[in-house]
């Protein structure tokens, strides 16, 4: 994945540049810039969860019965929420954030009042009890003469707070998913929803693991085991995008995998790729587990901004689908491969960090080709003749929109603010960037997106409030035509401050290019061979001549020799490395 490739592109005109100001800002929020949203109010929140359930694809009759209950949970009129569906349609995201009530969505009765009809609905539905909301109104009135409260709250409050519980209830006593009906896949959300899966990009699910291999630096010592995040197509079971990196679940993973399942992807020779990857698109569904990081606000934003809706898995067993090409990968790549742990610990194999020498990227390298040449191209047991990537194709309704990489941005990995220096310079991971137009911004603080793969290019954005606005694009100096990644990158600043040099990004680079050079493209055997001849050429070089008088030998003619320096010169080993 990588940013546009003309690096020179920039949202503004070339023969305009910015002013610093507040001024800016309202330029770039009216001409178009892009804009991420970070944070929503509780208002906001609440008409994301509706803007949820109106983007579903549904008959006229349906969206009705859909528009009233949002105009009934969010308290306003049926226009009301066609104009907030309009003005979501043309703004995105960003629509949400309007200012509105401080107070909408909460209960204007004490917390006192509030503890006390939960405390004793909870209490009376304990074991074999049983306590309706009358009820629990009817002790709130006994309490409130008991501490002399004039104003108790009524039933209709009782019931309005209750009534959340009293839903949750109700959706965790739903029946399983009903699974295959004759051809089709039908599926169970948390909330009682049952989505039949009818044809490719309808319903996408997701899911992490811990990828039994243990994994070395560029420079041989050993790190870790990876996270392989895969995102995947119910209806044809293709692998629609990935992400592998050291860092443990979140919502920040799932987003890059998204990214890279949506946008169409293409991978250079050094992937011997037979076969082409070839998906691409956006879900109508994104189907996952309840863990924190699908719960979060940052997915159900994505999901939002896309225009796909966000569900949870009714029980862990519905996970079937996302969790076997785990095993696949495990049984028949990981299981192949050196540093290989299996999935027992008491059976590990003792040597397994010893004989582990697979770098990030090459087992990135692995799992690309597996998924595009083989995995996607098998024929799985549920799909009858075809091939995965056959299914996927077949049972498209339309051929995929492509989405700008812009307007992915959100899925982004987002660094701490930096704050911008003279000149338009930005110092990141211990390289150097700069970004045009930026020298109007020095001294402000801005944040930072990149992709986790390839840092030398970052993306700079303007806090606002609680959004982001895009600014400009920075480029790592001296790594314009390079490809560094942030593993890499951090690996790289650790052994050079080690080693007490300084850290520039020429530096960093040199030591990435010397270090795969001689370690990552040679065996040891190949690298001991070489030292031996680099031993006796230099044990082969002749000596110094010595002032000792020597008698020429008779009828021998004499020769003479020319000792210049330069020809007994030492070897230059930074030549001699270029050769090999």
């Amino acid at each position: 994945m990588q940013f546009d490739a003309a690096r020179s592109e920039n949202n503004f005109p070339p023969d305009a540049q910015p002013q610093k100001g507040s001024e800016i800002s309202e330029d770039l929020a009216t001409s178009g810039a892009h804009i991420i949203v970070t944070e929503l109010s509780e208002e906001a929140q609440l008409k994301l969860e509706v803007l949820q359930t109106l983007i579903e694809q549904c008959d006229r009759t349906t969206y009705g019965e859909k528009l009233r209950d949002a105009a009934e949970k969010l308290g306003c009129s049926v226009r009301t929420v066609q104009r907030l569906v309009k003005r979501w349609e043309t703004e995105g995201v960003a629509s949400l954030a309007a200012s509105g009530r401080a107070d909408r969505g909460k209960h204007r009765i004490s917390e006192y009042w509030q503890d006390f009809i939960i405390k004793t609905y909870t209490a009376g539905n304990k074991g074999s009890k049983r306590m309706k909301p009358k009820q629990v109104a009817v002790r709130v009135q006994a309490k409130a003469r008991e501490i002399s409260d004039s104003k108790p709250p009524s039933y209709k409050t009782v019931l309005r707070i209750l009534q959340p519980i009293i839903e949750r209830k109700e959706k965790a006593k739903s029946i399983r998913s009903p699974g295959w009906q004759g051809s089709t896949l039908s599926v169970k959300t948390r909330t009682g929803q049952d989505l039949s899966i009818e044809y490719s990009n309808h319903v996408w699910q997701c899911d992490h693991t811990l990828a039994d291999v243990f994994l070395v630096d560029q420079y041989g010592e050993i790190l870790d085991r990876p996270w392989l995040t895969t995102v995947i197509d119910t209806y044809s079971r293709c692998i629609m995008g990935i992400n592998l990196g050291f860092d443990a679940p979140s919502s920040q993973l799932v987003a890059l995998a998204l990214r890279h399942a949506i946008l169409p992807k293409t991978y250079g020779p050094e992937y011997k790729l037979n076969c082409e990857w070839g998906t691409y698109g956006r879900p109508e569904h994104f189907y996952t587990d309840g863990g924190k990081d699908f719960r979060s606000n940052h997915v159900k934003l994505i999901g939002t901004d896309l225009g796909f809706t966000c569900h949870l898995r009714n029980r862990p067993s519905e996970g079937g689908i996302v969790e076997r090409p785990f095993r696949t990968l495990n049984d028949q790549l990981f299981s192949t491969l050196p540093g290989y742990t299996g999935s027992n610990v008491q059976e590990r194999p003792k040597q397994t960090e010893k004989d582990a020498k697979l770098t990030l990227r090459d087992l990135d390298h692995l799992i690309v080709r597996f998924i595009c040449d083989r995995y996607n191209q098998s024929i799985d047991a549920r799909m009858g003749d075809q091939t995965r990537f056959q299914r996927w194709e077949a049972g498209l309704p339309d051929v995929p929109d492509v989405i700008d990489e812009r307007h992915l941005d959100v899925c982004l990995m987002k660094a701490s603010r930096r704050k911008v220096q003279r000149g338009g310079y930005l110092q990141f991971e211990n390289l150097m960037f700069r970004g045009e137009y930026l020298a109007a911004y020095a001294g402000e603080t801005v944040s930072l997106r990149f992709d986790p793969n390839d840092i030398t290019t970052i993306l700079v954005y303007r806090r606002e409030e609680t959004r982001e606005i895009f600014l400009t694009r920075a480029y790592a100096q001296g790594l314009e035509a390079e490809k560094l990644s942030y593993e890499e990158a951090k690996a790289s600043s650790k052994r050079l401050r080690t080693a007490g040099k300084a850290l520039t990004n020429e530096s960093i680079h040199q030591g990435v290019l010397e270090q795969d050079a001689l370690v990552a493209k040679k065996s040891r055997k190949q690298r001991q061979k070489e030292e031996q001849v680099l031993v006796k050429s230099q044990s082969s070089k002749p000596e110094a001549p010595k002032d000792v008088e020597v008698e020429p030998i008779e009828n021998e003619p004499e020769v003479e020799m020319d000792l210049d320096v330069e020809t007994f010169s030492p070897i230059d080993f930074d030549d001699l490395r270029g050769a090999w």
